[in-house]
């Protein structure tokens, strides 16, 4: 079999046997297919696309390509979840607990972020003390007597994977909606949960700005998932503006553990109830939606999920006295309000711009080598459809330095104003099952 054979076929068209998806994902993980004929492949799926079977058979490959991890010792069945990425996602730390507070098993390996944010890893550090360093014997026993344990990924998960997202990242191939789901699917089916539920953002926060892409690419994973013998559905929400109100790392965790509290948080915690009720019926432990989102909507104002969220913590030896008084989180040494200029209704925030106001305040990375402030982020006064009056404040920035111009002018440039009264976005567009 010969590489260049198989770049001809699918730049004519045609669909890929196993046994050649096969040969490319293992003679590249191993360095034998040198780059420049990756790329052509790349490119050749890039405007050739696959068909279903194909985007399977490739996942399946980039699994196979490193590691997995077994998750047999843990009881129950083990539901994960995924976000396609976002500004002021803080979700992974409202559903784990609640789903843990339905006796559902969440068993979740993530990562550091790149981009306007640190990643799940990065914001659970803001709490003192926090080890995401867990042994895979302490994860599972988290696992088994709390229901929730999150570590950083170990291990040589999917490293075909890796090494295929650097070469797209730099041959203008990332936006191959089989690539992409083949890229984050490779990485969840590694992980060694029993279903799987993803959150596909949508909007000008998101990586895909339309609709009609975002249900593309939720469609191509659920697909793979149930191909695979994975039960995963897709839920498509917006993000046309942050969710909620916090964006950075500290004050995230703050919100979250605000929402755990009942807090009435309208598109964050509908969105985690979403999730988590999709999560739980999957697991087996309601027999319908309904029921499961009456019965987590109660563990919220009764405490059961909070309380879920506090064993976590202390399992994993963060300070408990930070959860129960957030204002104990890092905190910024300046607080900076930008305010309206002028009067009006809220009638769009490009979300991507204000993440890239909370990167240059420090909250995220540019390189992997750039370090996290847990303390800077932006607190959100006014969102869409909300009414203004100039002087009004729109935004207040944490930061670190006084002299914050560049997240200023981000967030001038992200709020745009109608005289007239405009409707708060839709929150969630779709549920793909199939």
């Amino acid at each position: 079999m010969r590489m260049v054979d198989i770049i001809h076929k699918k730049r004519n068209g045609s669909e890929l046997t196993k046994e050649e998806i096969y040969f490319f994902i293992d003679g590249y993980t191993k360095g034998d297919i040198p780059d420049y004929q990756a790329s052509a492949l790349m490119m050749a799926i890039c405007f050739q696309g696959m068909v279903p079977r194909e985007t399977a058979l490739l996942t399946k490959a980039m699994v196979d390509s490193g590691e997995t991890i077994d998750l047999s010792r843990i009881k129950g069945h083990k539901v994960d979840k995924h976000s396609t990425g976002g500004v002021g996602d803080k979700v992974t730390f409202i559903v784990g607990p609640l789903v843990a507070s339905a006796g559902v098993p969440v068993a979740k390996m993530s990562g550091r972020g790149l981009g306007h944010t640190g990643g799940t890893i990065d914001k659970l550090e803001s709490i003192e003390g926090f080890n995401i360093e867990l042994t895979k014997e302490q994860f599972i026993d988290n696992v088994n007597k709390y229901k929730l344990s999150v570590a950083g990924q170990t291990g040589n998960l999917a490293p075909a994977d890796k090494k295929l997202y650097a070469l797209r990242d730099v041959t203008a191939t990332v936006e191959s909606i089989p690539l992409i789901a083949g890229s984050i699917m490779s990485k969840k089916l590694a992980s060694g949960a029993d279903s799987i539920v993803l959150d596909v953002k949508t909007g000008s926060g998101a990586f895909m700005k339309t609709l009609e892409d975002s249900e593309s690419l939720a469609k191509e994973m659920v697909a793979i998932g149930n191909r695979l013998g994975k039960k995963t559905i897709a839920i498509i929400s917006d993000m046309n503006q942050p969710l909620g109100f916090e964006v950075g790392n500290a004050n995230e965790i703050k919100e979250a553990a605000a929402i755990l509290q009942g807090a009435k948080i309208h598109d964050l915690r509908t969105l985690s109830l979403e999730i988590a009720a999709h999560m739980t019926v999957l697991a087996g432990a309601f027999s319908d939606y309904k029921k499961a989102y009456e019965t987590l909507e109660q563990n919220l104002e009764n405490g059961k999920a909070f309380e879920s969220f506090r064993q976590f913590v202390i399992a994993q030896g963060g300070n408990i006295e930070v959860i129960d008084d957030v204002d104990k989180l890092p905190q910024a040494a300046y607080h900076i309000d930008v305010k309206a200029e002028m009067d009006g209704y809220v009638s769009e925030i490009d979300a991507e711009s204000i993440g890239a106001a909370a990167m240059y305040l420090g909250a995220g990375r540019a390189t992997k080598e750039d370090h996290i402030n847990h303390a800077v982020g932006i607190t959100l006064n006014k969102k869409i459809g909300d009414q203004v009056k100039k002087g009004d404040v729109l935004v207040t920035l944490h930061a670190a330095r006084e002299n914050s111009e560049n997240s200023i002018q981000k967030v001038k440039e992200a709020y745009h104003f109608s005289r007239n009264q405009v409707k708060q976005p839709v929150l969630i567009h779709k549920v793909i099952k199939d």
